[in-house]
Parts: structure tokens; sequence; C-alpha cells
């Protein structure tokens, strides 16, 4: 199979994709031409139908598809322009192939996860943490599986187990290097600040936005999974629900960046700082994965408001 990472420029392509999304557009002609979207599990790429005809089959947004097209470069990325398409048969394709996963082990990661949570003294955060991640199976299962993001950053099977468990060693270490940093509570913060994603985000293949994504968002659905789990302890303190939760809330730091609220306690600070570090790191190396990253600089990104440099030795 030849992988989207993998193309160049002017190559001819004839391989099957999964089309994320298709849209029949018209050009400043008149002229009507068809916009896609295809993934593979190395990444995505536009595609371009400017002639439609006898050669492009019916198909729709989800399916897999056989393509015949060429490799060109449009405002410095790659893109298709397809001559053919067909829908592509069940037998032709595994779908392993075309959703992008975490190159580390799912069960490997939920191990330490779960080990970091039984590290937690406080007993009412230990028990609020097993429920969700020991006890509750459907959960655990979901969580495994899930993506971080549509885009950015862990936008991929395992993205948020993989970005979770990021956080919160990060966590674990400012807590052993902070000694006035609660450690329980910062920890328990960090394993449970994105969990409002698995109903902010839709599973595979999709993995976008769903309505209450879109209306609510994960912080507020986040915080609201822990309070309604709290109402269950018996004897959970009130001061500790609430700073557990305003972590929760304040963990993208700054309201500009979707925070209802900006850090009001030093674990709180410490989570956002946590957060942002892991999710920067993720986009380095993505970024650095791309073949132009052995080309030196790579430009303005606009995520990290600079132009981006890789490292030229280790």
């Amino acid at each position: 199979m030849r992988y989207i990472k993998d193309m160049r420029e002017g190559e001819m392509v004839r391989d099957i994709y999964f089309c994320k999304s298709v849209q029949t557009l018209k050009a400043k002609t008149g002229k009507s031409y068809m916009s896609l979207n295809l993934q593979d599990k190395s990444g995505t790429i536009d595609g371009k139908v400017w002639e439609i005809n006898s050669g492009i089959s019916h198909f729709e947004a989800m399916d897999y598809i056989m393509i015949d097209g060429q490799v060109t470069s449009f405002q410095g990325a790659n893109q298709l322009n397809i001559r053919r398409i067909r829908k592509a048969d069940e037998s032709e394709y595994s779908v392993d192939d075309y959703m992008p996963c975490t190159e580390k082990n799912i069960d490997e990661m939920y191990k330490e996860l779960t080990g970091l949570i039984g590290t937690v003294k406080q007993p009412h955060l230990r028990e609020l943490l097993e429920s969700f991640f020991i006890a509750d199976k459907t959960f655990a299962d979901m969580f495994k599986k899930h993506s971080a993001a549509k885009s950015v950053h862990h936008n991929f099977i395992g993205g948020l187990l993989e970005h979770t468990l990021g956080v919160a060693k990060l966590c674990s270490f400012f807590a052993d290097t902070y000694p006035m940093l609660n450690r329980d509570l910062l920890v328990s913060a960090a394993i449970f600040h994105d969990i409002g994603k698995l109903k902010e985000l839709s599973t595979f293949p999709e993995n976008d936005y769903t309505d209450d994504g879109n209306l609510l968002g994960h912080i507020f659905m986040g915080t609201e999974m822990i309070g309604e789990r709290i109402k269950t302890i018996s004897g959970f303190p009130p001061v500790l629900a609430g700073e557990l939760k305003h972590c929760i809330l304040a963990h993208h730091g700054e309201l500009e960046f979707g925070s209802p609220k900006k850090p009001a306690i030093a674990e709180a600070l410490a989570l956002s700082m946590a957060d942002n570090l892991d999710a920067k790191m993720e986009s380095f190396r993505e970024l650095f994965s791309t073949p132009e990253a052995s080309n030196g600089w790579l430009g303005f990104q606009r995520i990290f408001d600079s132009n981006v440099r890789a490292t030229q030795g280790k």
C-alpha cells in the first residue's frame, strides 16, 4: 500500500483510501468539481476530481475507495488530482491500514495509568478514580480506544490514553519537585482532565465533534461527569470536590484557550502547564515525522507561533 505520508509530488497513485468527507463544489467558471479528504493510518490528504465523468463511480463519505490519480502540490502541501474512483470491496482492504493508532502498547499504558491510581492515598479521590478506570469496564474500553483531538495532537486511536498518561506522569514529577503541591489532587486531576473527550468526540472512523461537543465542550462535560460521580461517594469532602473540579475547568490555562476559569490554585496551574507541554511535545513529534522535517527549517507553524526547525543532532 502507498501510504499518504510517503507520497511525493509527480508520482502516480492507484490504491485504496478511506474517504472522510466529500463535497461537490463549483469553480469560478461555474464548472462542478469534487473535493475529498482521504485518510490512511499515516495521515490525510486533500483530493480533487476536476473532471466528473463515467470514470467516477458513486461513493459517499465514510466509504473506502479505489482511486487513480497523481500527486501534485498546492500551497506547499501534497494534493491528489484524481481521474478515476470506485467503491472498494471489503475483501480488498484491511481497516487497520486506515485508522491512525498510537505506536505504543495500549494495554501497557493502561496498566501504567492504573498503577498511578494506586499511588493516590486520599481515600475519596482513590474511590472516585477507581469507579471510572477500574470498576467501569465500558468506560475503560472507550478510554483506551479514544483519540484526544480531531486534529493538532494525539488524534489517533489510543491518543487520549497516551496523552493522559503523559500529563499524569508530568504532574507526578511536578509534585515530587514542588512539595507544596497536593500530589493526590494533582495526579487525580491529571488523570481526569480530558475524560470529557469521550463525549466531545465521536469514535473512529468519524473522530469528529458531536453535537454536545460543539455546544458544550469537553471541559464542561468532563467536570459534569466528575460532579455526578462524586455524588455517589459517601462523605466526599466538598472543598476537595471544588478543587478537583476547578483543576478540570482551568486546565487550558487561559480564557481565550477555552478554560471557563483561570488557575486559582497551584495544582490547577501545574496541570495546565503539564497539559500544554505534553500536547506541544506531541505536536513537535508529529511535525518531525513528516518528510519535510529532514530539510531543516519547516516554516511558520501556527501552533507554536514561530518558524520551526528540526533538531540537527541529539
